[in-house]
């Protein structure tokens, strides 16, 4: 994609990169390219702006954890989309959401395997060190686009069948239909983190490359905890927004 209307430069503090900075962001508060379009190369932004292949690439640097832009791999730099507005009380909607906020929900199962958990999953669940879990990955995408990797961790011996139901659909949905299985509570982290090789690869971003991590245990009825979802999204997708109810702000301080 080449620009439609070159950025203009306006003096601002910050020296030469605050210049260049400020004048990327009008261009793309004007619409210089729609969400999901692909700027100029490095190349070519350095040559419009006169200026080193090291300060472009810091001010993009700058632009990205600002969540105006996004990379991908070595396909370049693409605008970025509005964020998703997600909530983690709420479970099982993930396609409902993406949908009524007026977009295309994807899911593609990833894999199976029993595996050893990580430590923190073992700690949120309080489960023994040698005891194995089923691992299912799946990647959720948002406009084709990827944005979370998601790693649920839970003991299949007490769903017998599991993996013979289609896994790209809601888990909560198939724990309730297929097993009458409803939930009670649940506990989640909220942390940023780096993207770890196995997240990074199917989201088509560098390992290492900031996310946000939300690491959730879900609770039955009884108060044992039933699974661990470890969620990584791409930091520029998605923005937490918690609606807790009038009724809970009134029982409790708020």
């Amino acid at each position: 994609m080449t620009m439609r209307e070159a950025p203009t430069e306006a003096k601002v503090p910050g020296g030469r990169m605050g210049t260049i900075h400020q004048a990327l962001v009008l261009w793309l508060d004007k619409g210089g390219a729609p969400p999901g379009g692909r700027l100029p190369s490095e190349r070519l932004l350095c040559a419009q702006y006169d200026t080193h292949r090291v300060t472009m690439h810091e001010v993009l640097l700058r632009l990205e954890a600002e969540g105006l832009i996004f990379r991908e791999g070595r396909r370049g730099w693409f605008v970025s989309p509005p964020r998703f507005r997600y909530d983690p009380l709420s479970r099982g909607h993930f396609e409902r959401s993406v949908r009524d906020q007026g977009r295309r929900p994807h899911t593609c199962l990833l894999d199976t395997a029993l595996v050893s958990p990580p430590v923190l999953v073992r700690q949120m669940m309080g489960s023994p060190e040698n005891k194995p879990l089923l691992c299912i990955r799946r990647l959720r995408s948002i406009d084709d686009r990827p944005v979370l990797y998601v790693e649920h961790y839970l003991d299949g011996e007490t769903l017998p069948g599991l993996l013979q139901h289609d896994l790209s659909a809601s888990l909560t949905e198939l724990y309730r239909d297929a097993y009458g299985l409803t939930y009670g509570s649940l506990r989640f982290n909220i942390l940023p983190a780096p993207l770890p090789p196995e997240a990074a690869k199917p989201l088509r971003a560098a390992p290492g490359s900031p996310a946000l991590l939300v690491a959730r245990v879900n609770h039955v009825a009884d108060g044992s905890s039933r699974d661990c979802d470890l969620e990584y999204w791409r930091h520029d997708a998605v923005l937490i927004e918690v609606n807790s109810g009038g009724d809970a702000c009134a029982t409790r301080s708020c």
